[in-house]
């Protein structure tokens, strides 16, 4: 927690000390987790372009917003005619993308995911810089942070298990964990040390016998990886089970204070 305040408050001193650039007038985000904060602090037609993940209701809280944007499906070559001069691009996107954009003179900015609320506030910091939006940047901050102040419950509210297809959990050094510690929620994994995101077998699982087992949304179709969340041993292991809206969980930004509010 003190590194994750040491890097927001150097977040806030950098954005301060940084000369304001023009804003860009041709954005194009081409990841889910940017898509939702540049919507949220683009000026009216600066963002021309999301992620095609940022109109499923599946995925996007915002699925319905995302709709009046052209959708992008990450590729470097759409992008390019797209004429952006910003791109929001994220960790995980392939590298020759963003080098071969880079290298056509495209501006490319690489937001690393957020696990926890600081690093949410960072970021929310970082896009209206990046916008040229820090007004709006400030006020969306102040918004998140009296929702989050409200959405948290007090300690105390029983132990959960995360648990998610191929056997998955998460701890408390991840974004599903923080959310569960705000919830007022005891986490499973850390009685076995688990800190990340990590397979965690099932017969250990059914032996710390959690209050709650939240488990992540089922897809349409047929899929291997989730038929262990259909093992009987999971529903003699908690008697009160939920499945996460995968919308409010995936990305961090202001939208966790809904994942929050669900487990109460």
């Amino acid at each position: 927690m003190r590194r994750s305040r040491t890097i927001l408050a150097a977040a806030v001193l950098i954005a301060a000390a940084l000369p304001a650039q023009a804003e860009p007038q041709r954005v194009v985000s081409m990841n889910l987790c940017s898509d939702q904060l540049a919507m949220m602090l683009a000026a009216p037609g600066q963002l021309i372009s999301v992620s095609s993940l940022a109109q499923d209701p599946r995925l996007s809280p915002l699925a319905q917003e995302a709709a009046a944007y052209r959708p992008n499906s990450g590729r470097a070559e759409e992008i390019y005619l797209m004429r952006p001069d910003l791109v929001i691009a994220g960790t995980y996107t392939p590298p020759a993308t963003v080098a071969m954009l880079r290298r056509l003179g495209i501006r490319v900015e690489t937001p690393p995911p957020s696990e926890d609320f600081d690093a949410i506030r960072a970021d929310i910091i970082r896009m209206g810089d990046w916008l040229g939006r820090r007004d709006a940047a400030r006020d969306l901050l102040a918004r998140f942070d009296a929702d989050l102040a409200a959405a948290r419950s007090p300690r105390g509210q029983g132990r959960a298990a995360l648990y998610y297809a191929n056997g998955f959990t998460s701890g408390s050094e991840t974004l599903a964990g923080a959310i569960l510690d705000a919830a007022g929620l005891g986490n499973v994994a850390t009685d076995y040390g688990i800190a990340a995101t990590t397979p965690l077998p099932l017969e250990l699982l059914v032996m710390a016998r959690p209050d709650r087992l939240i488990t992540g949304a089922k897809w349409p179709g047929q899929s291997r990886g989730e038929a262990i969340l259909d093992h009987p041993a999971l529903a003699a292991a908690s008697p009160a089970r939920a499945q996460v809206t995968d919308l409010h969980w995936t990305c961090g930004t202001p939208f966790v204070t809904r994942a929050i509010r669900s487990l109460r």
